[in-house]
């Protein structure tokens, strides 16, 4: 320990050096404690048991009464049978991804909210029907133009597991359009190829019709800069796995096949 500077005694110095610590002690302290409690946090994630059998319940009930006291009533009930055990699913998955991601980052899993926007909807349901939740390729948002390893989505209307960007920003837009009728579009081309051999869904929504001036409408790929955004869909979730462990496993598989896909989307399309 440092002795104190001037005429303090050692007693005195050891003293104010225990009361009072460093500036870089105690940030290396708070580190140190913020390393611990993100630790307690990861290990506190439960494993991933199945969705209850029960949990489908939930959604047909809410499309039903649709209302602030049903849905309040069963709030905890929506934690407990979906919003938890679709974490505990996602975490594991998004770990298992990792290697797949080499030199790219995966964030934590994220549970999108129930809760609809009808400010610029005919639809004024107050609440979805579905929970859905994403792995994310990097700090983005998923809607707005940020890429998704893996999506999640579960309930009355339907089930799908997907990744990519569903609609481009207008940056990523011209980015698209350059990347896809370079070099690098052949790659994809050839991705997208395989992904539709292994019994894959990819394209995009909403295309535009024609192709942007300046490109030959004859181009080998000119169906893709008529994209809007590009996703890709896994083959239908099998019969009674939604409630079995398994279900991780199935994901991940499905996840590890769709990354070069989504790995191209992030490099070249950001």
């Amino acid at each position: 320990m440092p002795r104190a500077a001037g005429s303090a005694s050692s007693g005195s110095a050891r003293r104010s050096s225990t009361a009072r610590p460093t500036s870089a002690t105690a940030k290396a302290a708070r580190r140190a404690s913020g390393k611990a409690k993100g630790a307690g946090a990861a290990e506190a994630t439960p494993a991933f048991a199945g969705f209850a059998r029960t949990a489908p319940a939930f959604f047909h009930e809410l499309a039903v009464e649709m209302n602030r006291d049903w849905y309040q009533a069963n709030k905890a009930r929506y934690e407990r049978e979906w919003v938890q055990p679709m974490n505990a699913l996602l975490t594991e998955v998004g770990r298992a991804l990792v290697p797949a991601y080499r030199g790219l980052a995966l964030m934590p899993a994220k549970v999108m909210r129930l809760h609809r926007d009808v400010r610029f909807s005919k639809d004024k349901t107050p609440y979805k029907t579905h929970i859905g939740a994403v792995v994310r390729v990097g700090e983005a948002e998923l809607v707005r133009g940020g890429a998704a390893a893996v999506y999640v989505h579960l309930g009355v209307d339907e089930e799908f597991v997907g990744a990519g960007i569903y609609v481009f920003e207008p940056d990523q837009l011209a980015r698209w359009r350059r990347a896809v009728v370079d070099k690098a579009g052949g790659e994809l081309a050839k991705v997208i190829e395989r992904l539709r051999a292994a019994g894959y869904r990819v394209g995009g929504h909403d295309d535009f019709k024609r192709v942007p001036r300046g490109l030959p409408p004859d181009h080998p790929r000119a169906d893709l800069p008529r994209m809007r955004g590009l996703t890709v869909t896994a083959p239908a979730i099998p019969r009674g796995l939604l409630h079995q462990p398994a279900l991780a496993g199935w994901l991940t598989g499905h996840g590890q096949a769709m990354a070069p896909l989504v790995a191209w989307l992030v490099r070249h399309v950001g």
